[in-house]
């Protein structure tokens, strides 16, 4: 091989693309008996923890755009799960908020959650330096991005 620094083994893109699909695998069954899929499940997360949000907000919380996201809500409208409202003040927002059903989530989605935590193998410091990491990986990253961004404009 040529450049050693090509092998896939290592690739830290790759690592992190297999450590993801391992992880939305090992939620997915479950996930599943509750009729959600894993984005669904990370759209519950936000509500979970802010309550009442604009579609834009929780677009922005999940780094996805809304048009991605429009039809994740629709679907969790459906289920009987959320409610889209247009706000009183500017009615081109549209807030979510969870129903009685979505609430009533929470407590068994929790236990799916600590399931797939356990499934990890990570001690409980382990798990939380590993996500400490990421999100600091994250936010270098992002903030490359935009400095990037800006040089160009």
């Amino acid at each position: 091989m040529k450049h050693i620094n090509l092998k896939l083994d290592s690739q830290l893109c790759f690592a992190l693309y297999s450590a993801t699909h391992a992880l939305t695998r090992a939620y997915r069954a479950a996930l599943d008996e509750k009729g959600l899929t894993y984005t669904q499940y990370l759209v519950l997360l936000v509500l979970w923890e802010y309550d009442t949000m604009s579609v834009s907000a929780i677009a922005q919380k999940l780094d996805l755009d809304s048009a991605s996201l429009t039809p994740i809500l629709k679907r969790l409208e459906t289920a009987g799960i959320l409610q889209r409202l247009r706000n009183k003040s500017d009615e081109r927002v549209v807030e979510i908020k969870l129903t009685e059903k979505g609430y009533a989530l929470q407590d068994e989605v929790a236990e799916i959650q600590k399931g797939v935590a356990c499934k990890t193998g990570l001690s409980n410091e382990a798990f939380d330096q590993l996500k400490k990491s990421l999100h600091d990986l994250v936010r270098v990253m992002n903030s490359e991005t935009e400095a990037q961004s800006a040089e160009v404009v």
